[in-house]
């Protein structure tokens, strides 16, 4: 039986002033504060992660961030390191989005000593995958499933309770409106878990979370959180909203 715990993510991307920001953090406190059967973790803008901190600080809902650097400190203007993040009260950082991927040129290798520069800041990295719609049809899905996963996570030492979490989310879903069906979702995180297995152990593959990500709303949530191998989503425009993200978190 899947002893996991979901976990509801929501990803602001470049939306929310700092006061819009910490109001809808306030009104999604209030509406969603106290779930039991699930983590709740919200990803604003950079600008707004202090302020947006002190909101949640006596809630049981997680920050987290969208990206971050893999040095803890230099000469890398513009960039955010690891320790700068859970300074702010962070627990989460999410990495490698198909947006940090095919907007920004992020290479699998990048994505890489994010990954273990977040670890080793004990914040989780979520890590995110995903195939686009070309790579889908010619049938490449599981073989770039395969690299991001293996080179996202070739530095990772399985311990417990330094899991990573991983994000599908397959490129031609994400704010397109189209979400991949349930039997394409379970195929794929059915292998993600099995590739977890085969490459670190059943151990760490019983304990990660396989996030959906990818056009995900109240009216598909269930369905999704159905499936065996599906533990959360990462939502990306449905989250800017606390009333409808309160509904998804409820599923």
């Amino acid at each position: 039986m899947n002893q996991r715990t979901p976990l509801i993510a929501g990803n602001w991307k470049m939306y929310k002033t700092v006061g819009q920001a910490t109001d809808a953090a306030r009104r999604l406190v209030a509406a969603g504060g106290g779930v039991t059967h699930t983590e709740v973790m919200i990803a604003p803008a950079f600008t707004a992660l202090s302020a947006v901190s002190a909101v949640l600080a006596d809630s049981d809902i997680y920050m987290g961030a969208q990206n971050m650097f893999w040095a803890s400190e230099g000469a890398f203007t513009g960039e955010i390191s690891a320790s700068m993040l859970t300074d702010v009260g962070c627990r989460h950082v999410i990495i490698g989005h198909s947006e940090r991927r095919h907007l920004f040129g992020e290479s699998d290798d990048l994505i890489a000593r994010k990954v273990k520069a977040a670890l080793d800041a004990d914040l989780i990295p979520v890590l995110c995958v995903g195939e686009t719609e070309s790579e889908r049809e010619t049938k490449k899905t599981f073989s770039i499933l395969d690299k991001q996963v293996e080179s996202g996570l070739k530095d990772l030492i399985p311990e417990a309770g330094r899991e990573p979490v991983i994000a599908y989310e397959p490129v031609w879903a994400i704010g397109t409106g189209k979400t991949a069906q349930p039997e394409q979702v379970g195929e794929v995180h059915s292998f993600l878990r099995d590739l977890i297995a085969r490459r670190f152990g059943e151990a760490l593959a019983g304990a990660i979370r396989i996030l959906y990500g990818g056009s995900v709303k109240p009216e598909n949530i269930s369905a999704l959180m159905s499936l065996t191998d599906v533990d959360g989503a990462l939502v990306g425009g449905a989250s800017l909203d606390p009333e409808i993200f309160t509904r998804i978190i409820n599923f």
